[in-house]
């Protein structure tokens, strides 16, 4: 378990504290909990910068580009070299 060391006083209205008692009650957890799973879910996504510099990275790339009807090919043939079919005499 992680060692929390910083002290944070944040107000809140009486609905969000009513929700965040809701949640937490939901959880089995404390309001601290479900308020630290917040900041991380908020905080740790990409930032918008982030994510166009993948989607440009990605515009960018060179090579061939699979069809659907070749990826399914691909997939299929992965799964019947994987799990052949048992035959019954």
């Amino acid at each position: 378990m992680s060692m929390y060391t910083e002290r944070l006083q944040v107000l809140v209205s009486a609905d969000q504290r009513r929700r965040l008692e809701a949640e937490a009650e939901r959880r089995g957890s404390s309001v601290a909990t479900v308020v630290r799973d917040a900041i991380d879910a908020s905080l740790s996504q990409p930032s918008r910068e982030e994510r166009i510099r993948a989607i440009d990275a990605i515009k960018a790339m060179k090579g061939k580009h699979l069809s659907v009807e070749e990826i399914e090919a691909i997939v299929d043939e992965e799964r019947d070299s994987n799990f052949p079919l048992v035959t019954r005499d």
